[in-house]
């Protein structure tokens, strides 16, 4: 950990893109502000842990979806094992047959 001392209104430049500037200190506290792409989330630490622990939890399946994805994949699988009959060719069904290029056989 690098462990910096600034006074208020200096900064610290992090990478190329990223300015911490220490804004107030007041007691025992510190306000900063940072300038960053807003591209890159920024958060206070509390902030960031829930948010790691709602989207675990959101990402974490219950049982009922779990055993529906189940008996869905089980369906396919049964439908899989079943041929489908072949597809006409294009053109089947209509006066003439299918068309084809003179000259050319058909499949």
């Amino acid at each position: 950990m690098l462990i910096l001392t600034r006074r208020v209104g200096e900064n610290v430049i992090v990478g190329d893109d990223i300015v911490i500037s220490v804004i107030e200190v007041r007691g025992d506290a510190v306000r900063i502000g940072i300038q960053a792409p807003r591209s890159l989330s920024v958060h206070r630490e509390e902030v960031w842990l829930e948010l790691q622990k709602s989207n675990s939890r959101a990402a974490r399946p219950d049982d009922s979806a779990v055993g529906a994805t189940v008996k869905e994949l089980l369906r396919d699988g049964e439908d899989a094992g079943r041929a489908a009959p072949p597809s006409p060719p294009p053109g089947a069904g209509r006066p003439g047959g299918p068309r084809t290029e003179p000259g050319r056989p058909t499949d």
